[in-house]
């Protein structure tokens, strides 16, 4: 439901987003249970988790640093004093009916994030960032709804944007670039489909210059995709709505992928409805020098920066640039292979085009592949130097990845390496224009037209292992005859 060209401009959106950030901890937030996605159902579960009458949680260290950790990359002003509250509501899928969270003194607040959108850059404002429990998993088979509680207490960060963004795919790229920044940052996988990352999206819609309109939540969208369809039909639902002189009703909706629509939820509560209050088993955390300092010594270069410094340091394009970023293991084993004496520019063309299309066949990733810098270092110098052909290369880089073989042996043991010598080549070409009288008449009357087929046959005689330059060379020494006006006959 898009609104009319004539009006939609009179119309301004206004969208937040509540970022969901399972945290990568070896276990849960509360108890020792195993944090692991995969798991048999109900696998991993204790007391704690399952809300046990009697249950005293334990707070996860190695969580709490991970949730300071992101809101320090996201610039927040870190609390000095973080408290943990009891939300209580209805969760299926938590058996407490309470969730443990924050909400008087999250872990950080007033940060700002900065991501470039459409081409231009500008900071987004972090309202705050809060570490939480997980709620389990509810899988649904026609009229039955089975619980999976192996979820059940993973620790989650939550990250709450100022309503700043302005459209369904400002949203989307703001997205995007957060799922890099917790994936450089080591703190999160990243993995939309695993449920690892998501987000709800709050959006309003409103006459341009009025401010924000009545809100409606979005929950529970798990893809980028999702995130841009859903908040572009609600953008066009509210915008017709006002346009009809209605109101917004003020609700929690659900994306539909099937029907490509949002569906009413429920009626948006209020913080009020929660009843926050102290969590009474948890004391609060008050985080000491030692441990501000191990979080600053876990901060990396952010992925914009790192596309910036690859361009300026190294030369490569903006969009290699961008590619190279798009994942951390790329950036590190991109600035490896350099530092192993590679090309930057052909490193990176090379990650881009012909390593990523072979790992991709064959459903591997960089990082777990036979492929490692030094390897792809030397196999770089070698095209540099000569020693093999651009097409040669590229059988090269197959059986070092297919073959766990380093690329040098590849190249020996297989006799791949290229024929420069011209008295290896000219028998070649010579034989081959012995064989063809036509091909010998045209070069006798200076016809250049022979030229492409005489390559040709000495790449396919040396099974492409020729080098072009002296073939090209022994290939114009044969009109220099004809061109001194001198027979070609050798008889």
């Amino acid at each position: 439901m898009a609104p009319a060209a004539s009006f939609a401009a009179a119309y301004q959106p206004h969208i937040g987003l509540e970022i969901h950030v399972q945290l990568i901890t070896a276990s849960k937030v509360f108890c020792q249970c195993r944090n692991a996605f995969g798991d048999r159902p109900n696998e991993n579960v204790c007391p704690v988790c399952l809300g046990y009458p009697g249950i005293l949680p334990a707070l996860n260290s190695e969580a709490v640093l991970g949730a300071y950790v992101l809101a320090r990359a996201l610039g927040c002003t870190l609390s000095t004093r973080t408290v943990f509250e009891r939300k209580n509501y209805f969760y299926p899928d938590l058996p407490k009916n309470y969730q443990i969270s924050q909400f008087g003194a999250p872990v950080g607040r007033d940060g700002a994030f900065t991501a470039e959108i459409d081409g231009l850059r500008a900071p987004v404002g972090i309202r705050e960032v809060h570490l939480e429990e997980d709620a389990g998993k509810m899988i649904h088979a026609g009229d039955i709804s089975l619980l999976d509680y192996n979820r059940t207490g993973t620790p989650l960060v939550e990250v709450v944007t100022q309503p700043e963004l302005t459209s369904a795919t400002a949203a989307e790229q703001f997205l995007e670039e957060f799922r890099r920044t917790v994936r450089f940052l080591g703190v999160c996988d990243g993995n939309m489909e695993q449920g690892s990352l998501r987000c709800d999206a709050n959006v309003s819609v409103n006459r341009a210059g009025a401010g924000l309109g009545n809100k409606v939540e979005i929950k529970n969208l798990n893809s980028f995709k999702f995130v841009r369809n859903a908040l572009a039909f609600e953008i066009g639902r509210q915008t017709a709505i006002l346009e009809e002189g209605g109101a917004v009703r003020v609700e929690t909706r659900l994306w539909n992928e099937n029907r490509d629509c949002t569906e009413p939820m429920r009626v948006k509560e209020s913080e009020d409805d929660y009843r926050y209050f102290p969590e009474p088993d948890l004391p609060p955390f008050c985080p000491d020098e030692p441990f501000f300092a191990a979080v600053e010594e876990r901060l990396v270069e952010l992925p914009l920066a790192r596309r910036d410094r690859l361009r300026e340091q190294y030369a490569v394009t903006a969009q290699q640039a961008a590619f190279l970023t798009a994942e951390p293991d790329t950036a590190e084993f991109f600035e490896r292979t350099v530092a192993a004496g590679g090309d930057a520019s052909l490193a990176a063309r090379w990650l881009g085009a012909d390593i990523r299309g072979y790992l991709n066949q064959r459903r591997e990733t960089l990082a777990g592949s036979h492929l490692t810098p030094e390897r792809l270092a030397a196999l770089l110098a070698m095209l540099n130097s000569g020693a093999v052909s651009g097409k040669i290369a590229k059988q090269v880089l197959a059986k070092v990845i297919a073959e766990d073989r380093d690329p040098d042996a590849v190249v020996e043991e297989d006799g791949l390496r290229q024929v420069t010598d011209a008295g290896v080549l000219r028998p070649i070409l010579e034989r081959i224009v012995a064989d063809n009288p036509r091909v010998a008449a045209q070069i006798a009357a200076g016809e250049r037209k022979p030229a492409g087929f005489l390559m040709g046959q000495v790449m396919r005689h040396t099974a492409g292992r020729a080098h072009p330059d002296q073939v090209h060379a022994l290939i114009d020494a044969l009109y220099e005859p004809a061109q001194n006006g001198e027979s070609n006959d050798r008889d």
